[in-house]
C-alpha cells in the first residue's frame, strides 16, 4: 500500500485528494492546522490518518513512518487583501521549502506542489507550461518563486518534482463566495444572485477530477515539469451561470451587470492540458452540470 503525506488536506481539492486516495487504496496522513474549522470536511476512513501540525511548523515534525509522496496545497492568506500581504507570502514560500524538506525526511520519492494560475497574471492565451509568466499580485508572485525554488531544492535533495498551476476549481467543501456557490445558494433560496456582466472566459474543472490529475501527475508526471489545471475548454462565465440556474431553477432572472467587475480581472483564464494528458494520460471526465448536479445532494 502506498503512503501520503498531505497538507491542505481541508480544501476543495485536498478533501477530493483525500476522496481520491480511499479509491486508490493509498494510505494517507493529512497535516492539518490544530484550529482548522474545516477538519470535518475531511473523509472519514480506517486508512486516513489527521495529524495536528501547523503550516510553520514542518520542521520540527518528527517522521516516524516512511512515506511514497507528499503533496503540498496548504498555503496561508489566499483571498482578498491577505493575498498581497507581502510577509505572509514570503512566508508561504519558506514553507513549501519546509515541506519539501519534510518530504525527504519521511522518504518521499515524489513532491507535488499546488501552484495557481496567478503565477500568469493577466493573459489572452490558453495558458501553457512554458508561457512566460507575469503575476501581479503577491500571490501569484510567491507561487512562483515557491515553485522555482522548490524545484531547485528537489533537485539537490533527489526527489522528482511536479509544480499543479491550478486554474478554477468547484465541487463540494467550496469556499461559501465563490461564483459557483453564489450562483448556487441564491437560487436554491429563490434569489437571482447578483452578478458582473460575466464576459470572461474560463475555465472550470471539477475537484474530483483535479484530485485525480494530483494522482496521475505524482505517478506519471515528468520530473521537474510545470502542469496547468483545468479542463481544458472555456465558456463565458455567463453560461456557467446560466447553466446553473436551468439546473436549480429556470424561472429565475438572472441579474447581469450588477456588479462591477474587481481591479485587474483576469478575462480570460483556459489551460492548455495537452502536455499533461500526452504525460500521464489523465483527462477531466465530470461535465459541468455532473458536478453542478453533485454539489446539491
Amino acid at each position: 500500500m502506498k503512503k501520503l503525506l498531505l497538507t491542505g488536506a481541508t480544501g476543495l481539492i485536498g478533501t477530493a485528494i483525500v476522496g481520491e486516495a480511499i479509491q486508490r487504496e493509498y494510505k494517507v496522513t493529512c497535516l492539518v492546522n490544530p484550529n482548522s474549522t474545516r477538519e470535518a470536511n475531511i473523509p472519514k476512513h480506517k486508512n486516513i490518518t489527521i495529524t495536528h501540525c501547523n503550516i510553520d511548523e514542518y520542521n520540527a515534525f518528527e517522521v516516524k513512518e516512511k512515506y511514497d509522496v507528499f503533496m503540498h496545497l496548504a498555503w496561508e492568506k489566499t483571498v482578498g487583501s491577505g493575498r498581497d500581504d507581502v510577509d505572509t507570502q514570503l512566508k508561504n514560500i519558506q514553507h513549501t521549502l519546509d515541506a519539501i524538506k519534510l518530504a525527504k525526511r519521511a522518504g518521499c520519492k515524489t513532491f507535488v506542489g499546488a501552484g495557481s494560475q496567478a503565477e500568469y497574471g493577466v493573459q489572452k492565451v490558453n495558458l501553457t507550461p512554458e508561457l512566460a509568466v507575469q503575476p501581479t499580485s503577491g500571490y501569484g508572485i510567491a507561487k512562483y518563486a515557491a515553485g522555482c525554488l522548490g524545484k531547485l531544492l528537489c533537485e539537490q535533495l533527489g526527489v522528482h518534482f511536479n509544480w499543479i498551476r491550478i486554474l478554477s476549481t468547484y465541487g463540494k467543501n467550496d469556499g461559501e463566495h465563490t461564483l459557483i456557490s453564489h450562483c448556487i445558494n441564491e437560487l436554491k433560496n429563490g434569489r437571482s444572485p447578483q452578478l458582473t456582466k460575466c464576459e470572461q472566459i474560463w475555465d472550470y474543472l471539477n475537484a474530483k477530477d483535479a484530485a485525480c490529475a494530483f494522482f496521475a501527475v505524482a505517478e506519471r508526471g515528468i520530473d521537474g515539469k510545470i502542469y496547468p489545471l483545468g479542463a481544458g475548454v472555456g465558456r463565458s462565465l455567463r453560461d456557467y451561470a446560466i447553466e446553473i440556474a436551468q439546473i436549480i431553477n429556470p424561472e429565475i432572472q438572472l441579474d447581469f451587470g450588477v456588479k462591477e467587475y474587481y481591479p485587474h480581472q483576469p478575462m480570460y483564464l483556459v489551460a492548455d492540458i495537452s502536455e499533461l494528458t500526452q504525460d500521464t494520460g489523465w483527462k477531466p471526465s465530470i461535465s459541468f452540470s455532473e458536478g453542478i448536479k453533485e454539489m446539491l445532494v
